[in-house]
């Protein structure tokens, strides 16, 4: 089943989960036994990421098979420009269809960590838009198509529209639904989606959230991708100081909030970075159920 296959005439949100590829052999064998604690939570698919250099892609694959072919739930690939030709990325798009997975997350990628500037490899691509339009030219309509926007703007940006050109030439190289970065204040996501139906950008928008779990975890992330933490919620976070424990339910507290909000508001989805841990989400999923039920027995509009 595929991305748009999910969104098209569905009539309650889809929550799907998106987990990483783990370094080495004792975190894959941690994450495999993740996997199964996540999928009682009863997603409508999961994503895999992989890391710098496309240095886990080979794991990224491992465990997309893995999850739709052991757990017969739909999964992605996160797909990047980073240190992969053309060539290389046709032989890349040839194994994700040879292991059965219908869907890609298609990125630029991040430079990799040391160095400020993204340099494209000999033969491949600088942005994400020619990314998408290859995979498009190569398999035409073989894959949903999954690509990134930003409700604070990409942190490479000058401004914010640059940064809608960008994303909307993403968007009409051929993306099938929109998964954001993660935010913390509902404003700038619907601000973001407003700003993008105004360019008539009309597919699924849907807003990725980042559960907190530590206070050391959230400066660290949103220092790499531009994120602000609203002020309420960072004296929160200053109050509860190295405790992870208590820094983890104003986390819980806060994302629960957050999520309710934007259902409640009609996204067609929430997206959570979980962080390879299920703990926290059936946390979250209890409370969240009630709102979920709520919403499919709404009448269709």
């Amino acid at each position: 089943m595929r991305f748009p296959e999910f969104y098209a005439g569905a009539t309650c949100p889809h929550i799907s989960f998106e987990v990483f590829p783990p370094k080495n052999d004792a975190a894959m064998a941690s994450l495999r036994r993740v996997v199964p604690e996540l999928i009682e939570l009863a997603p409508s698919y999961m994503t895999v990421t992989y890391g710098a250099l496309g240095s886990t892609r080979e794991r990224t694959l491992e465990i997309a098979a893995l999850i739709k072919r052991e757990y017969r739930m739909e999964s992605a690939c996160h797909l990047t420009c980073v240190g992969s030709s053309r060539a290389d990325l046709d032989r890349l798009l040839d194994d994700i269809q040879r292991s059965g997975i219908e869907n890609i997350v298609a990125l630029r990628g991040d430079p990799p960590r040391g160095e400020t500037a993204f340099v494209p490899p000999p033969d491949g691509y600088c942005h994400g838009n020619e990314l998408v339009a290859h995979i498009r030219r190569r398999h035409a309509d073989g894959f949903g198509l999954a690509v990134a926007g930003y409700p604070e703007r990409h942190i490479e940006s000058p401004d914010r529209e640059s940064d809608l050109r960008h994303f909307t030439n993403k968007v009409n190289a051929g993306a099938d639904i929109v998964i954001t970065q993660l935010f913390y204040d509902n404003a700038d996501f619907f601000s973001f989606v407003d700003a993008a139906r105004a360019l008539d950008v009309t597919k699924p928008i849907i807003p990725g959230l980042l559960p907190i779990l530590s206070a050391k975890q959230v400066r660290r992330i949103t220092s790499l991708c531009g994120s602000k933490i609203p002020p309420a919620l960072q004296a929160e976070l200053e109050s509860a100081g190295d405790d992870d424990g208590r820094a983890e339910e104003v986390g819980i507290r806060q994302c629960v909030a957050q999520a309710i909000e934007l259902l409640r508001r009609g996204v067609p989805g929430i997206h959570f970075y979980v962080l390879n841990k299920s703990s926290h989400m059936r946390r979250i999923m209890a409370q969240l159920r009630p709102v979920l039920a709520e919403l499919r027995r709404k009448p269709a509009r």
